[in-house]
């Protein structure tokens, strides 16, 4: 197939492209930065920009949808929508004008919002951010597409938190400040995690394009999920740290901590590395059921323990 991937010079993005590309795809990428890995596939623009979208979208096959803004920190709050809600109504307009019947979106589980279980794909949607608000309103733009027409063609991926090598997001983040010593444990430790690898998730994005129109939702997490404390030690032991926890405080100080950080970057216009948001969801279970996702029979080529392990001797070793 001819394919275009907004997004994808990003993190995720990038990985896709490598996996379709071997498995014979032609692919041209649409993102605001040019992509370093195939700066010769990419058209440097933004999604918001609907007619140069549309003209980019003339003659491919197939869109993966995965531009968004996704930081914690995204200033003003109003570009969650811009591009993200924004873009989605960009991307309906382009395909109905280059008469384009299949669209895979990567959403988010911040739709299910803090502490919501172990929600699957037909749990009530409770967003607690704007980010997971504007993804939730992309996803009933493209509904509206999808039911449009019935050749029209929608799969909506919502990963949990996703991490691999090269890639320097929250994971990354608190990977790196358990390899330099600095990191302090918020909480128990005992909160649990879904996580994933990004090569499991592009492999399953690949797949995806062999499905029949219609509608279709996933959440999408490696299993088994880990708690905190279980994730640092694995860290440790992987550095030949040992496996110890030798210093905790409290959720509420680290609460309060955040809050501080918060007024700090609103008084003096700087991003800080803490902030009340992060400290909630640090301390939150962020758990999905992926039972929808097994009965697809998709393997993922990785354990998520030995994801892990290759990206922490990658970018730590």
């Amino acid at each position: 197939m001819y394919i275009l991937v907004t997004g994808g010079s990003g993190f995720i993005g990038t990985n896709l492209i490598s996996d379709l590309l071997k498995e014979g795809h032609r692919v041209k990428i649409y993102d605001k930065r040019i992509s370093e890995a195939y700066p010769d596939l990419c058209i440097v623009a933004d999604v918001r920009d609907k007619e140069k979208l549309s003209s980019s979208m003339r003659g491919v096959d197939a869109v993966y949808h995965l531009a968004a803004e996704h930081r914690d920190d995204v200033r003003p709050a109003s570009l969650y929508y811009d591009v993200n809600v924004g873009g989605a109504e960009n991307i309906v307009y382009g395909l109905e004008k280059n008469s384009i019947n299949k669209l895979i979106f990567t959403s988010t589980v911040a739709v299910y919002g803090l502490n919501p279980g172990e929600p699957n794909e037909e749990s009530p949607v409770k967003p607690f951010n704007d980010y997971g608000w504007s993804k939730y309103k992309s996803e009933i733009i493209f509904n509206d597409w999808v039911n449009a027409c019935d050749k029209n063609f929608l799969v909506i991926v919502r990963p949990t938190v996703i991490f691999g090598e090269k890639n320097r997001g929250n994971v990354y983040n608190l990977l790196n400040q358990i390899a330099s010593g600095r990191f302090i444990m918020v909480g128990s430790g005992r909160n649990k995690k879904s996580m994933g690898y990004v090569l499991n998730l592009s492999h399953f994005l690949t797949m995806l394009l062999e499905y029949n129109p219609g509608r279709y939702v996933y959440n999408y997490a490696d299993k088994p999920d880990f708690n905190m404390d279980e994730l640092v030690k694995i860290v440790f032991n992987t550095l030949g740290k040992g496996c110890g926890i030798n210093f905790r405080i409290p959720y509420v100080i680290g609460l309060f901590g955040g809050y501080a950080f918060d007024f700090l970057a609103k008084v003096t216009g700087r991003t800080f590395p803490f902030s009340s948001i992060r400290i909630k969801k640090f301390c939150a279970d962020t758990v999905v059921c992926s039972e929808k996702l097994e009965e697809t029979g998709f393997n993922a080529p990785y354990a998520l323990a030995d994801g892990l392990k290759r990206m922490i001797r990658s970018e730590f070793s």
